[in-house]
């Protein structure tokens, strides 16, 4: 019970902080007043501040014994949403708000690293705290190529996020594939412009899209094994400027999310189908793509620790579940392709309290109960790795 006390008392504390950054969103790669209040409360706590991929920061608490190196992150910025909550602490950012989680994710992982840092005298071994930019557009990589995962080199990590679609009090957490790989796709089609009356003269880009799409949601219902998840959807369509002219080229943009498959065997299909499509319409195409994450998927070892901690944390295993696995991306795939880790989801839903909301709609909040258990189960994850006593 000692390190539930110790969140407790910590409380109004991590309230105020997730409302603050709440209040003042700011998008990927402009979280200054963000990284601003990470850095200096880090600071506070005794921990060596490095600032990294633009607006990252990352706190290191060596331990007092030497050993392993523990990644705990949390993501930092907000999305281009007009908010339409009535709240006291309500976005004070026109057209910004943070819809996902993200200023929970913060203020959790900075009391988090408040309460280890008290513990380091008996750390055997180092914690860094990473506090990412840009999770909405895929910072992590910039990270790692900056060089998070050295000096000290990274030995595992680990991650959470607040989920509206789980009740408060409820976590989850899976082994294997959790979060889907999202590749963007640009796909432009080149026709033959010409006039609306003389079709025949001319080869129609946007009857081409239309039959391309068709197809490709064919190939999906038919060609790909339906116990293994794949969405490939069309999401923009530019074509066109004048109700006579036939253009000579549209313009489609859409996504490319599959969950434990291959992926490159599916972008094969993919371009064979709008290559013989195009064919058959004497069309021709450029096609090009944009890796938004690659597949996150949760080491064994670091799942049943995860999970330990979890039982911990609620007092049993009655509300622990390991049933969510979801079709959006999460670029804490960046860390975990690269060291052992454990992603698990913190249930944030209540919808007394009106916090059901999805993710990334304008009425999204968070139920700050969850919070708490967050903050623990960061703390408590940090002990059972480190093999620590927590009571």
């Amino acid at each position: 019970m000692r390190l539930k006390r110790e969140v407790e008392a910590l409380g109004d504390e991590l309230i105020r902080l997730r409302r603050d950054f709440h209040m003042y969103p700011e998008l990927g790669f402009e979280e200054h007043r963000t990284s601003g209040i990470v850095a200096s409360y880090l600071e506070n706590c005794g921990l060596e501040v490095q600032r990294m991929a633009k607006t990252g920061v990352v706190g290191l608490l060596r331990g007092e014994k030497p050993g392993q190196t523990l990644i705990l992150r949390a993501d930092m910025d907000a999305l281009p949403i007009q908010e339409q909550n009535n709240l006291a602490y309500s976005s004070r950012h026109e057209g910004i708000m943070h819809a996902c989680g993200h200023d929970g994710h913060t203020a959790m992982l900075l009391v988090a690293a408040k309460i280890l840092s008290a513990h380091r005298d008996k750390l055997p071994g180092n914690i860094k705290f990473v506090f990412q930019p840009n999770e909405e557009d895929a910072g992590a990589y910039l990270m790692v190529e900056e060089g998070v995962m050295d000096n000290p080199a990274v030995d595992a990590a680990a991650g959470a996020h607040l989920w509206s679609a789980l009740d408060t009090g409820v976590i989850d957490i899976c082994e294997g594939p959790v979060m889907a790989a999202s590749h963007y796709f640009y796909l432009t089609v080149k026709g033959v412009g010409g006039h609306a009356g003389y079709v025949d003269k001319a080869v129609d880009p946007i009857m081409v899209s239309s039959a391309l799409i068709q197809a490709v949601q064919a190939m999906q219902t038919r060609e790909l094994d339906a116990l293994q998840p794949v969405a490939i959807v069309f999401t923009r369509i530019k074509a066109g400027f004048n109700t006579t002219i036939i253009p000579e080229t549209a313009e489609l943009e859409g996504s490319i999310r599959f969950l434990s498959a291959d992926g490159a065997a599916i972008k094969d299909r993919f371009e064979r189908v709008i290559s013989h499509v195009c064919s058959a319409h004497r069309a021709e195409y450029n096609l090009s793509y944009k890796v938004g994450n690659e597949m996150l998927a949760n080491e064994p070892e670091m799942t049943a620790l995860a999970r330990r901690a979890a039982v911990e944390c609620l007092g049993s295993d009655s509300s622990l579940t390991a049933g969510l696995r979801s079709m959006s991306g999460e670029d804490f795939s960046e860390f975990a392709a690269r060291v052992p880790a454990v992603f698990y989801f913190i249930g944030s839903g209540s919808r007394k309290k009106k916090t059901d909301y999805s993710h990334h709609h304008p009425c999204f909040n968070l139920d700050e109960e969850a919070l708490l258990i967050g903050t623990e189960m960061h703390v408590r994850t940090a002990f059972i790795y480190f093999g620590l006593d927590q009571d």
